[in-house]
């Protein structure tokens, strides 16, 4: 994390910037009249160099973040005012050499200010792509520079070997500065950080003040302490504020469609217009020789494009086919690979659907990331298992899937090894799998066929599995009610096989049949509190009576809910005796407030107890316990259920026959 700045440091800047401005007023009004004046040139200016490299290498002793990218740039200050100080010295003894010690002061500092820049570009983590952008911008900078800055020098440069060196050095230097940002900002997608826009703006305004001071020594018009020598303190303390400068997020730098053409072919155009001018004027070979290098630098960015994107579309391909967590085949790879299985002449195949048992608690108990892993290990198991049979997929969740092309004698050793593979045990949980089988092409001729044939027997064999768990407190109940009722065996086994059948037909499936199955057979578990004298009454029930008969379907209830795994049964048992006008009991709900199940149950409960004997009443016909539903059909039940019931009685008369009581369910 970055700490705060010292107010001391604010301080110094703003003392530093006060200096700065009287240096800048006093040289823009010449107010020496030309003459040296060592207060401003020697004292002030120097002082704001060396207050310059200061800042940056408290910043960097204060700071973590890019510390030795600022140690490098207060080094490269440090070498600056070295420089300064050094030219002071030897002018104060007379005319000094050219070059001096000076010089290499003044020409370090350009190789440490090269260093701490690529250091800071480093520190972003950029990618291969975006430093080729930023070399391709530093050559086409580079070139422009040396066709314009560096030709001046170079015609109007001489004397001894040493010193045309030294002549050419600094233009070269500033070509290369220069080049370098303009470079850095095209690796920030020429949208620059503040730190990285002050960092320019000194940069840059070195530059431009050592190219003016350049222009105008060659043509004999310098003049010593004017506005011009203030650029200089003044891209060093802009260094020092860019120091100081909280540093922001790197931006995300589009990679994709316009911006990786555009910065190639703009600088392209670059190099091919430095060298069409130097086919009509004669430029320097530098300037030539870096309008090539942009050149070359284009050429080789489009072809590192050009990979990247093959990549990038191999990756995509890749990851649009493939699971995330497992690296199995996903969907879409498996109803493409279906497609192929089921083509003609394909031969046969064997499409296996797996979902996970015990996966859910196991997640839970140990956290997602524990849970992903264990999926993790299953898919490379599964992976192992099928081999070089076929092909093994994660559908998402814990649902996976294997295609294979085996015949019917390998089927039965691949789902055994499938099943194992994905299995896990250990202390304190185990994690296994149900699985749905298809043969392809005879029971599944399109690949959604197939899934649905698959996905249709794994479902029976996980809702088998599910009801073997959970049977055992529901025989607990059903045993103890026959016990107490011998005939509500047969009754209770009549609901449930007609609730199925009428359920089938209104169209509930899965769980939701499965549990209208349960709660059928255990709509009259209430009754287990309601006294024999009551519940065998011959004759009418007083008002007292029908109150208590009335708690039985809440009392079922709060039984069936004491059990976790009939918590879902006990809500449809509660409203079995409600009606659809609103007028039944426990809670008076009416049409669509009544749960689906609650409503069949009560149609189907109604029929048998109209065709059974009771105490109180003789079995009625089959045609009469018929046209009563119709009569009550849209007040005491379910219009649409009362149909149902109606064409299950006139398609399957057989179910009908068998479990009614012997003697009264006649036939017309």
């Amino acid at each position: 994390m970055v700490c705060q700045k010292p107010r001391i440091v604010w301080a110094a800047q703003a003392l530093a910037g006060l200096a700065l401005l009287a240096h800048a007023v006093h040289g823009a009004l010449n107010l020496n009249g030309g003459k040296p004046a060592p207060v401003f040139d020697q004292w002030i200016y120097d002082g704001l160099m060396l207050s310059a490299a200061v800042l940056c290498l408290v910043r960097a002793v204060w700071w973590p973040h890019a510390r030795a990218s600022w140690l490098v740039f207060s080094g490269a200050l440090f070498l600056w005012a070295a420089g300064d100080i050094t030219w002071t010295v030897l002018a104060a003894g007379g005319e000094p050499p050219y070059p001096s010690l000076a010089d290499a002061f003044y020409l370090g500092f350009y190789v440490a200010a090269y260093a701490g820049l690529v250091l800071l570009l480093r520190a972003r983590g950029l990618g291969l792509s975006i430093w080729m952008d930023g070399v391709i911008a530093s050559t086409a900078a580079a070139a422009i520079g040396a066709a314009v800055l560096f030709e001046v020098v170079l015609d109007a440069t001489g004397g001894t070997p040493a010193e045309i060196v030294t002549n050419l050095a600094y233009p070269l230097g500033d070509i290369l500065l220069f080049a370098l940002v303009v470079g850095a900002f095209a690796m920030a997608g020429w949208r620059p950080s503040r730190q990285w826009a002050i960092i320019g703006a000194g940069l840059i305004a070195m530059s431009v003040a050592d190219g003016i001071y350049l222009f105008q020594v060659s043509a004999g018009s310098y003049v010593e302490g004017s506005i011009l020598d203030s650029l200089w303190p003044a891209s060093a303390l802009l260094l020092a504020l860019a120091a100081w400068q909280r540093p922001s997020p790197a931006r995300p730098i589009d990679l994709e469609g316009r911006p990786v053409l555009i910065v190639p072919i703009l600088l392209g155009a670059v190099g091919v217009g430095v060298l069409a001018y130097d086919h009509f004027v004669e430029l320097n070979d530098l300037a030539a020789g870096l309008a090539v290098a942009t050149l070359l630098g284009v050429v080789a960015r489009t072809a590192l494009t050009f990979r990247e994107n093959q990549r990038l579309l191999a990756r995509t391909r890749g990851q649009a086919v493939s699971d995330e967590l497992t690296g199995l085949g996903n969907r879409r790879r498996l109803l493409a690979d279906l497609e192929s299985a089921l083509d003609e002449g394909a031969g046969r195949s064997l499409l296996l659907l797996f979902d996970l048992d015990g996966f859910k608690g196991y997640n839970d108990t140990y956290g997602h990331p524990v849970g992903d892993a264990l999926l993790a290990r299953l898919g490379r198991a599964l992976e192992e298992a099928v081999g070089e049979e076929g092909r093994s997929y994660r559908l998402g969740g814990d649902e996976f899937c294997v295609l294979a092309p085996v015949p019917d004698a390998r089927a039965g050793a691949l789902i055994d090894a499938c099943v194992q593979a994905l299995t896990e045990r250990s202390e304190g949980f185990a994690v296994g799998t149900s699985f749905g089988a298809a043969f392809l092409p005879e029971e599944g001729p399109t690949p959604s066929e197939a899934l649905r044939t698959a996905d249709r027997r794994l479902y029976a064999q996980k809702q088998e599995r599910r009801l073997e768990r959970g049977r055992q407190p529901e025989d607990v109940l059903l045993r103890a009610m026959y016990e107490r009722e011998p005939r509500l065996r047969e009754h209770a086994r009549y609901v449930s096989a007609l609730a199925l059948a009428v359920g089938s037909r209104v169209g509930l499936a899965g769980s939701e049949l499965a549990e209208l199955a349960r709660a059928a057979e255990l709509h009259d578990i209430g009754k287990l509190a309601v006294p024999d004298a009551i519940l065998y009454k011959p004759g009418q029930l007083d008002t007292e009576e029908q109150r208590f008969i009335r708690n039985h379907s809440s009392i079922g209830e709060r039984i069936l809910a004491a059990s976790p795994v009939l918590a879902p049964v006990s809500r449809l048992v509660r409203a079995t005796h409600e009606r659809w006008d609103g007028q039944g009991y426990p809670d008076g709900l009416a049409g669509g407030e009544i749960p689906a199940g609650a409503r069949i149950i009560a149609v189907c409960d109604a029929f048998v107890a109209m065709v059974s004997p009771r105490p109180h009443q003789s079995p009625l016909r089959f045609e009469a316990a018929l046209a009563e539903l119709r009569r009550c059909a849209g007040t005491q039940f379910d219009p649409s259920v009362v149909d149902a019931f109606l064409a299950v009685a006139a398609e399957q008369p057989e179910l009908l026959h068998e479990r009614a009581h012997p003697g009264h369910l006649t036939p017309s």
